[in-house]
């Protein structure tokens, strides 16, 4: 499966914006899907993901409540809708995915697939 992760740049504190991770060669249904960032200097972390068939979410503590992961099968696309975002939700967030099972969806190393990155930049 090859992904395509859009939607990213310039956004304001509080304002929202969202992601969209376009898969293409494989149908969505057959991965666990997740979201994850890396902002300057720090190591790749867990966002949020969702189970194959979108019955089961998990979120980062530091999203929970403000972040919403979310698919369409029939687009074949994954989307994260940053809510209320802060200075310091600035970062690269990728798309990735993995047929590993649901205890794994928040573990960046278990995902065999990845997108190539949006930036996503806000401002206060």
């Amino acid at each position: 499966v090859q992904l395509q992760a859009s939607g990213g740049g310039l956004v304001q504190a509080g304002g929202s914006v969202r992601l969209s991770c376009a898969a293409s060669g494989r149908s969505i249904t057959t991965y666990g899907m997740g979201w994850f960032r890396q902002a300057p200097g720090k190591e790749r972390e867990f966002v949020a993901a969702i189970s194959r068939f979108g019955g089961s979410t998990y979120y980062a503590d530091s999203v929970k409540g403000r972040f919403t992961i979310s698919r369409d099968a029939a687009k074949n696309t994954v989307f994260l809708q940053l809510s209320s975002p802060k200075p310091e939700d600035t970062a690269v967030y990728y798309c990735a995915a993995t047929t590993g099972p649901l205890s794994t969806l928040t573990i960046p190393g278990m995902y065999h697939y990845w997108g190539q990155g949006t930036l996503v930049t806000v401002s206060s």
